[in-house]
């Protein structure tokens, strides 16, 4: 069995919620790779910014281009229509959390 796939799958949509959950306060890609590494989490920037560009496409992430030190860095930030995404998702996710939790035993 290859585990690597199953946890791909997991991971992918684990990883748009992770977005929509930091991006209250815009961040921009390479900020957003720095603070997942910081908390051990590793994000490669192929599987980044391709995602950020699909949740933008669904409206879920805003983003705006700043120059700072002289440098062009694209925001992202999540929506107003992203925050609702968001709202449900969790809701699904706490549950999901409190069904396994029923199954091994931490409930």
């Amino acid at each position: 069995m290859d585990i690597g796939k199953l946890a791909t799958e997991m991971n992918r949509g684990f990883i748009q919620l992770l977005m929509m959950v930091m991006l209250d306060e815009p961040m921009y890609g390479y900020e957003i790779v720095r603070t997942l590494q910081e908390r051990n989490f590793i994000i490669d920037e192929n599987t980044l910014y391709p995602l950020l560009r699909r949740l933008e496409e669904k409206e879920i992430l805003a983003s705006e281009w700043r120059v700072e030190e002289n440098k062009p860095r694209k925001y992202y930030s999540i929506s107003d229509a992203g925050r609702k995404v968001r709202e449900d998702l969790l809701k699904i996710w706490q549950e999901q959390d409190r069904l396994i939790k029923s199954f091994v035993g931490e409930e």
